[in-house]
Formats: structure tokens, C-alpha cells, sequence
């Protein structure tokens, strides 16, 4: 089979590679049909590659048809329509009772200190097979891929995979109260969806806070108040103002360790990359420099007493805290991987119906074939040719 794969740094490559086969009672395979590249694809193109051997297979956003399951799952057959949640997860240990799906005990990564296997994602999450291929190779089938309707086009459920559940779960943990604000700093698409989600379950208003033009465009769209991060010399002040002086009841970063304006991280992980991977593996997991300008201005911008909701992945170990500040404005901070399945039951409903209140159909801007996946990943990373949400199509 056709499969995108890792060779180095900022060099992905569309492989022949051999196809997955049953190896377990609660495995399935699943013929892909649709496959996103997430933001947190480029970490991995960009930051992480000294935690990927040669020649894995990337992806973690796939849907498609199920092809063959294994004797010990019931749930779903031959036939079948279904999205892969990123999540690993048994749906029957302490944590997976708890709803914690990210941080299953049956496939948690004890060897490297980390929480439930996640699909193409490095070593740190158990090195299993992405779903930026032809097929897939699905453990712990039993529980993991939801099944939807037939009819609708692919990217109205391909989302629930990673994006939707973890917008969803960025605005839970955001605690916005009734009738609240909410400032969304980043406009890729996990900050566009907490956008439309939060106007969804009732903020007064959103601002999305962003320098590309076409992210703040696509914002407006929806509803969303818009903010050039290019137009205000201090976001923080600006977001003051347009809230009666006090900041916003909650900050969602939806941005990470790839934000941009932020030299000395940038500097940090590109001195890595140039490093044995052995040695840069090391630096990164416990000595490595997120990019923290985002985060630090979360903290400035939101109101004593609100909450932070990070959903941006940041690896360092070493990152300042402004401690004193997070202490005395009696700020609430909650982050962590999306749980997928927790969420999906609120979700779904939404996506069935013909008028599309979250604007599904409006978020995807490219559609490519499996080939172009190095193609796909360049304008990704570079933001070039309005790239916001790219799905490719094996």
C-alpha cells in the first residue's frame, strides 16, 4: 500500500509500503478514505523527529471502511463506516472508567512516561502506525472507531477523529460562564472549531486572535470577533478594553509550541535539530524550550478569577512560569490530549443535521490526493496557498 512517511526534517515522502494484517483478536483494518493533517503533524515535520525512526507512518486524523476485524470485536464489521479516534484506548481499564481515554492504562507508554498510544505519533506514544496510508491497522478495535451514517460526505465526520473532540474539550475545560467571554488565540482548526463551538453552547462573545489573513477571514464567517494580532502593539490591553477593562472570563490556546514570535525557543528547537538524535531526543524531552509567547500572554489577557484551557501541544520541561502572576489573579489552568470518546455522544448529534451548526462543511481549504501529501505538509507549515485545514484522500 501507499503510505506518507517520515525521513527527516521537513522531508515526508508517499512510500510503498506493506500492507497491515490482523495481529491481534481486537484488531481491525480499515481501507482509508479520508485523512487529515493536523498542527500537530508539523511538531513531528518541524520539532519531533528525533522521536521517529525512518520510514513510520504518519497520521492521526484517518476514517474510512472497515475491511476484516478480529475475532474479539463485535462492535463494528466488514462494511461498516467509521472515524479512528487519535486515542489508543481499551474502554474498560481505571482510567478509560474515569473517561480519561487519553490516558489508558492498557496501551499507556510506561517506558517513556506517557499516556495512552496515540496513532503516528512517535515513540513517546508508542510508535504505532498512522493513518496517512491506503489502510490501517486499528488495535484495540473493540472500543476505538465510531461508527457513522452513510451519505454525508467524508468531512463531515473525518473530524471526529481529533478536531471536533478536541475543540469540544478545549471549550469544557475553558469554563466559559453564562453569557461569558472567551478569547481563542490561534485561528488554525482546532481554534477555528473552539471558535463555532463556543458561540454554539452560548458565549456572549469569541474573540480568535491571529496574524494569517484567510484564518481571520474564515473566523469572521462564523461570527467570530476577529483580532490582527499585526494591528495591536499589546493584545493583552487590547483584549482589555473590548471587556470592560478586565480581560475575558476564559483563554483557550489553541496554538502550542509552534507559535510564532517567539525567538528563543525557535532558536532552542532548532539547535536540536541539529543534533545526533539521540542527544536531541534527550534535550528536547528534558531540557526543551516551548515557544511560550501564547501561553504567557494567556495569562496576562484573561480576567482575575478566569480560566485557561490549553489545547496546543508544548514538550519542554524547563519553560518559565510566571508563577506569581498564575498565584495572585487566581487563574484556573486545565489542558491534557482530548479524551475523543467522551465527547463524540455531544458532538455527533450536531453533525447530523442538514444545517451544519458548526460549519463542518467550511473549514477543510484543501483536498489532495495521498501523492501530494509532501506538497500538502510545505504549505501547511509555510501557511501558503490559504492552507487552514488540509484533507487528503489515499
Amino acid at each position: 500500500m501507499k503510505a506518507v512517511t517520515f525521513h527527516g526534517k521537513r522531508d515526508v515522502r508517499v512510500d510503498q509500503v506493506p500492507d497491515p494484517t490482523i495481529q491481534q483478536p481486537t484488531d481491525a483494518i480499515v481501507r482509508i478514505t479520508s485523512t487529515g493533517i493536523c498542527g500537530s503533524d508539523l511538531h513531528l515535520y518541524e520539532v519531533l523527529g528525533p522521536f521517529l525512526d525512518e520510514g513510520d507512518i504518519l497520521g492521526h486524523e484517518p476514517m474510512g471502511i472497515v475491511e476484516e476485524v478480529g475475532s474479539g470485536v463485535t462492535h463494528i464489521a466488514p462494511g461498516n463506516r467509521v472515524v479512528i479516534p487519535f486515542n489508543v484506548s481499551c474502554g474498560h481499564c481505571f482510567m478509560c472508567d474515569q473517561e480519561l481515554y487519553s490516558q489508558c492504562e492498557t496501551t499507556q507508554v510506561r517506558d517513556q512516561g506517557k499516556g495512552a498510544a496515540l496513532f503516528g505519533y512517535t515513540k513517546l506514544y508508542g510508535q504505532v502506525p498512522g493513518g496517512q496510508a491506503e489502510f490501517l491497522r486499528v488495535p484495540q478495535a473493540h472500543f476505538g472507531p465510531i461508527k457513522v451514517p452513510e451519505g454525508p460526505p467524508d468531512e463531515r465526520f473525518v473530524y471526529l477523529s481529533d478536531v471536533l473532540p478536541t475543540a469540544w474539550q478545549a471549550v469544557e475545560y475553558a469554563a466559559i460562564p453564562e453569557n461569558g467571554t472567551v478569547a481563542v488565540f490561534g485561528l488554525g482548526p482546532i481554534g477555528q472549531m473552539s471558535s463555532r463551538i463556543a458561540s454554539h453552547r452560548g458565549a456572549r462573545e469569541v474573540f480568535g486572535i491571529d496574524l494569517v489573513p484567510e484564518r481571520l477571514e474564515m473566523a469572521r464567517r462564523h461570527g467570530v470577533h476577529a483580532v490582527d494580532l499585526l494591528e495591536h502593539k499589546d493584545i493583552a490591553d487590547a483584549l482589555r478594553s473590548m471587556t470592560d477593562g478586565r480581560g475575558p472570563d476564559s483563554v483557550i490556546d489553541a496554538v502550542g509550541m509552534e507559535a510564532h514570535g517567539a525567538p528563543l525557543g525557535k532558536l532552542a528547537q532548532s539547535l536540536a535539530g541539529m543534533l545526533p538524535d539521540a542527544v536531541a531526543a534527550k534535550l528536547i524531552e528534558k531540557g526543551g524550550v516551548d515557544r511560550l509567547s501564547v501561553v504567557h500572554t494567556a495569562i496576562d489577557t484573561v480576567r482575575r478569577g478566569g480560566t485557561i484551557s490549553l489545547s496546543g501541544v508544548y514538550g519542554g520541561m524547563v519553560d518559565p512560569m510566571p508563577m506569581m502572576d498564575l498565584f495572585d489573579k487566581q487563574i484556573q489552568l486545565r489542558m491534557g490530549q482530548a479524551n475523543v470518546k467522551r465527547w463524540v455522544d455531544g458532538i455527533m448529534p450536531l453533525l447530523e443535521q442538514e444545517s451544519d451548526p458548526l460549519g463542518i462543511e467550511d473549514l477543510a481549504t484543501h483536498k489532495l490526493p495521498l501523492e501530494q501529501a509532501p506538497h500538502a505538509y510545505e504549505i501547511f507549515q509555510k501557511k501558503q496557498d490559504g492552507a487552514i485545514k488540509i484533507l487528503l484522500t489515499p
